[in-house]
């Protein structure tokens, strides 16, 4: 690969997602899994040790799978990422100098905070005062820990449990066509 495309592949990244790692997570992420979805459902199509009538039952399975890994992913994910950016906004969760500052102006905001009235991101350019710097930090911070843990949960728990539940579903449904088709009758 060419070092200028992937210079400008990075400075692309860099751009887009410097204020917001979360969402670039979410974004990548999602990609991740499409891009390995296709992979291992053309695994499964060009393999020649696979027998059309195994790929007629894998390749469906595959697309399954495919559809529950990448729209938990990008569910759970995005979500979380939605409702931890409301909580910093509202908030209803802010570090030291934000709370100091909401504190200090308990006559403007103190029963706002953690109301969906509030909304930090529009107090900040209105008050040279907000600890904007800090408040940017933290928020972009908490988003991206909340999306990595759940990418983690969305990946490693409820991605293995639904997928296992809808292979077991067209396993049984699969057999039973076979079963049926074999005897010529329904058994």
């Amino acid at each position: 690969m060419n070092n200028g495309i992937l210079q400008k592949g990075l400075e692309w990244v860099y751009q887009n997602f410097k204020k917001n790692t979360a969402t670039m997570l979410v974004v990548t992420g999602t990609i991740g899994w499409g891009l390995s979805s296709l992979a291992q459902i053309g695994a499964v199509l060009f393999n020649p040790k696979i027998s059309p009538e195994q790929k007629s039952f894998l390749v469906p399975q595959e697309f399954a799978d495919a559809v529950v890994n990448i729209s938990a992913f990008f569910l759970i994910t995005q979500a979380t990422k939605k409702v931890i950016s409301k909580l910093a906004s509202t908030g209803k969760i802010a570090p030291a100098k934000v709370r100091a500052f909401l504190n200090k102006n308990k006559d403007l905001y103190g029963d706002k905070v953690g109301k969906l009235s509030l909304d930090l991101d529009e107090v900040l350019k209105n008050e040279p005062k907000f600890p904007k710097e800090s408040y940017y930090s933290y928020k972009n911070y908490v988003t991206t820990m909340g999306t990595i843990g759940a990418s983690i949960v969305s990946s490693n728990i409820v991605t293995p449990i639904v997928r296992n539940s809808m292979a077991s579903d067209m396993q049984k449904k699969y057999l039973n066509n076979r079963t049926q088709t074999s005897n010529g009758m329904r058994v």
